[in-house]
């Protein structure tokens, strides 16, 4: 059978799947709705957090990141992976015993004032729509391939199923959805890469084939790798701290990578679904034993990918390009415009004769094609050069987010294999997307329509409100996937940004400094998020140059200044923090419980606590 017809048969099973899942996971009070009914076993949730965690960066564009970095690629592989231990031993047991639904109920409680859970719920809601564009984005980059639909057409289909299994399960469908979606996406990842890593090396284990040698040539992957890219005037795949990409810059993104993942709301949430705090700390290391099963595998599914890359198109002519770059080159992804020579030329001397142009539609495309081929024709003197158009137009090179998905078929797997990895595509993006229109949808309807606009609100009408926003952020999400502000996994660093620098800060000092008080609370969070946002858009649209600081020799890149933000939210935070009240007795005997070891005495009702 063809790859599509596998695709329909893979993707229409798991999307059967997923919505039996959700009718079956149907519920009609809030607390099933928000947190599940807090009865989640702790394995399961590892799994769910781990799906909820791997989105559309995780299995589509971060191999593809690592495999056109190299080694500076694993700053994403730190930085996240980090970044989840310390969520996990630092804030979840806390949080758990805290209870409530979100993260802005404990910002809100814990500063004890509507305008830090109103601030809270605009960082919530901030953050989440900044990291569901990429997941809209890879869902929309799966169909257009492997379906062969519009990428806008493929955001529009995910957007749909997005929106009947969170509006009908709410987070106990998610959950049980995201279980399913996991075990779909890690053997779709897995797969293609031990088949792959037998082909090129012999080794069935991916991590063993990173390390040994290539088939044919007896040497290393990674020296046949080094060498193919020094030939054509890129760094050597394994040098550190290249370009851009120097010690300060590593470190920065790292470190926001970190502490945003610590900070994002869709992921905390999860610990409030599970039964006691001891499960909050078991579904932890199940999660973090399911993330790295993927994790551990996708630098060598980048090393594999990068091979095939350049061996398949370097010097190739029109009518010797391998079958899978004709079939990718229909979605406008990835492409090549002839110098005159009639040959591909994929290397840094050559400026990247191989353009991504996702960003570019249909009709102006072809408009540059004609002009091109005038060009081309009249030897220069009319038309205009297609390279030097895209060049301008800041697209260079394959589209990162294709390499993951075009790897197998550049292997020459089975088709079977090749619709796999659509279908778990799919499943990472469609994971994550449900976890973040939840937050949204509960940060809108609970922490603002039932905490503060309307605390008398009936279970019946904050359920409809909460679906009802689920509705409009689906919309507003598809919107996102349809004109993204980056490649996936640079919008969704940008979110992790934005959580180190708002959420990370508060979070941590609400927990473990009993003096801080709203105002400079509220005041850190603001300037972190305001600065954070104002530096990324200023880089990203409007050609700001990044800033040195006066210390760095190159600049603070967009990805890592979240670091900078939160820096900027824990000083500013501490400096006011004498200048203005302490908490309340309640608040700190609030504090007091939730940092008291479970069972180390008398049970307390926190939520009965606040409320008396």
């Amino acid at each position: 059978m063809s790859v599509m017809t596998w695709t329909y048969i893979f993707v229409g099973l798991s999307f059967g799947l997923y919505l039996f899942i959700a009718w079956r996971s149907r519920v009609r009070d809030t607390q099933g709705f928000y947190v599940a009914g807090r009865g989640v076993p702790a394995a399961a949730n590892g799994m769910a957090t781990a799906a909820d965690w791997m989105s559309a960066a995780s299995f589509i564009s971060m191999a593809g990141l690592i495999s056109t970095m190299g080694y500076a690629g694993g700053v994403y592989l730190m930085g996240w992976t980090g970044g989840y231990v310390l969520l996990a031993l630092l804030l979840a047991p806390y949080l758990r015993k805290f209870g409530h639904y979100t993260v802005p109920d404990f910002v809100g409680d814990r500063f004890d004032s509507n305008l830090a859970r109103l601030v809270a719920v605009i960082c919530a809601v901030f953050i989440s729509f900044t990291y569901v564009a990429g997941q809209m984005r890879g869902v929309g980059v799966v169909f257009s391939r492997f379906l062969e639909v519009d990428i806008n057409a493929g955001v529009i289909i995910g957007m749909a199923i997005v929106f009947i299994y969170a509006t009908l399960g709410g987070m106990k469908g998610i959950t049980w959805t995201q279980v399913a979606q996991y075990w779909v996406l890690i053997t779709a990842f897995l797969i293609p890469a031990i088949a792959i890593s037998i082909k090129l090396t012999g080794h069935p284990v991916p991590q063993a084939g990173f390390g040994g040698e290539l088939k044919g040539y007896a040497v290393p992957l990674l020296t046949k790798l080094n060498q193919l890219q020094t030939d054509l005037g890129f760094t050597s795949y394994t040098d550190a701290f290249t370009g851009k990409w120097d010690k300060v810059n590593v470190f920065a993104v790292a470190l926001t990578l970190m502490v945003g993942t610590a900070g994002l709301p869709h992921v905390i949430v999860r610990f409030y679904t599970v039964k006691s705090v001891q499960a909050a700390r078991w579904s932890a290391f199940w999660a973090l034993f399911f993330i790295s099963l993927l994790y551990l595998t996708a630098p060598a599914t980048a090393a594999f990918a990068r091979y095939y890359m350049i061996e398949g198109l370097n010097g190739r002519s029109a009518e010797e390009l391998p079958g899978w770059f004709a079939s990718w080159e229909k979605t406008g992804l990835i492409l090549w415009f002839d110098d005159g020579d009639g040959l591909v030329r994929y290397s840094a001397r050559e400026d990247n004769e191989i353009f991504r142009t996702g960003a570019i539609g249909a009709a102006e495309l072809a408009s540059i094609r004609d002009a091109h081929r005038l060009w081309l024709e009249s030897s220069g003197e009319r038309g205009e050069d297609g390279r030097a158009v895209l060049r301008a137009r800041g697209l260079s090179g394959p589209d990162r987010d294709i390499i993951v998905l075009a790897t197998p078929e550049m292997a020459e797997l089975s088709s079977w294999i090749i619709a796999l990895v659509a279908a778990g595509g799919l499943a990472a993006a469609l994971s994550t997307a449900s976890g973040l229109l939840l937050v949204i949808s509960s940060s809108v309807a609970h922490d603002l329509y039932y905490r503060v606009l309307d605390p008398e609100a009936t279970e019946q009408q904050r359920l409809l409100i909460g679906r009802a926003v689920i509705g409009v952020a689906v919309v507003i999400a598809g919107i996102f996937g349809i004109y993204p502000p980056g490649f996936v996994s640079q919008v969704v660093a940008f979110a992790f940004g934005l959580a180190a620098a708002s959420f990370f800060p508060a979070i941590v000092l609400g927990i473990f400094n009993k003096r801080v008080g709203t105002i400079p609370a509220v005041a850190g969070m603001l300037a972190g998020l305001s600065f954070t946002a104002f530096y990324i858009i200023a880089c990203v649209f409007f050609g700001m140059q990044p800033w040195t600081f006066g210390v760095f020799e190159s600049g603070i890149n967009p990805q890592g200044i979240g670091a900078v933000g939160m820096l900027l939210n824990f000083l500013l935070t501490l400096a006011l923090t004498p200048f203005f009240p302490e908490p309340s007795q309640k608040i700190r005997d609030m504090i007091d419980s939730v940092r008291e070891p479970e069972g180390a005495g008398p049970p307390v009702d926190i939520e009965a606590a606040m409320e008396k």
